[in-house]
């Protein structure tokens, strides 16, 4: 793994696109969400929106795990 692969995953957001795709909402739905309460176009967050924010972050977690393994034992293969 090189450098740029490796910033890039350490990089990456978890997008608005994804959280509505994981609660099977809208972007709107999602945007709207993030808007303050006291907004005419305020609506409420997802329904069990704290166990698909959750999953996400248990996703990413894993992927920057497995990223530090990688990097780890790629470090240590260089060491003489």
């Amino acid at each position: 793994m090189d450098f740029k692969a490796a910033t890039d995953i350490l990089t990456r957001r978890i997008t608005a696109d994804e959280i509505a795709d994981a609660a099977g909402v809208s972007i709107s739905s999602i945007a709207r969400a993030r808007l303050d309460p006291a907004s005419s176009a305020y609506r409420s967050p997802p329904e069990d929106w704290e166990t698909v924010l959750a999953r996400l972050a248990r996703e990413r977690t894993e992927d920057f795990k497995e990223l530090a393994e990688q990097l780890e034992n790629q470090a240590q293969a260089r060491r003489p």
